[in-house]
């Protein structure tokens, strides 16, 4: 009996790999494909992502549930950067470039930005997933930062995120990086304003 259960599970194990696989082959298409245009057919993804309907619809039963776990999945990525930068980075330039960051992330997935738009639109369709995921990583930047001394004490990830708040009004076909930085420098430039000095490291 015991070599009987250890078959099962060991037979499950690749099964569950193989779903896993198929489930983030599905979304990297599907990141792809929707951030290219918010109407590309389910039929599309699924081909291209080389699974069948079933298996499809087996991980997302219907296009809101597929455009939510992108949304999560983009946001978790955004996110757990700011924690990459900070290991390499001084505070300050780890947050300057994670805004960098969520600007190309604004910019670069505006088809991706309707479909989320077309899933949450309808009265009965899913609640759009808040910031929450953002105000964190943003707020663990700005706690690092304000403890260096490089920023005025008191900015919260609220404040942060309302100020780079223009990025989303920029057009993602012009020639935008030029006007993200330059409004992302003057964020920056406010931010420093009123901080008490970068502080030395305690002997």
């Amino acid at each position: 009996m015991g070599e009987h259960s250890g078959a099962s599970r060991s037979a499950e194990t690749p099964q569950r790999a193989d779903a896993q696989r198929n489930r983030e082959r599905i979304l990297a298409v599907a990141v792809t494909e929707l951030t290219r245009s918010a109407d590309t057919p389910l039929s599309v993804i699924a081909k291209k992502a080389g699974v069948g309907q079933g298996t499809f619809y087996r991980n997302f039963p219907s296009r809101e549930a597929l455009v939510m776990e992108i949304y999560r999945h983009e946001m978790r990525q955004v996110a757990e950067s700011a924690d990459q930068l900070m290991c390499c980075h001084e505070p300050d330039r780890a947050l300057r470039e994670w805004m960098d960051r969520l600007a190309r992330f604004s910019m670069t997935k505006a088809g991706l930005a309707d479909a989320i738009r077309q899933a949450t639109s309808s009265p009965d369709g899913p609640a759009k997933p808040g910031p929450d995921t953002l105000l964190q990583a943003a707020d663990r930047l700005l706690r690092a930062c304000e403890e260096a001394g490089v920023i005025r004490p008191g900015v919260t990830s609220d404040d942060l995120l309302l100020a780079i708040g223009g990025l989303w009004q920029l057009d993602p076909a012009s020639d935008w990086q030029e006007r993200a930085a330059r409004l992302l420098d003057l964020v920056m430039d406010g931010l420093r304003v009123g901080a008490p000095g970068r502080k030395a490291p305690d002997a």
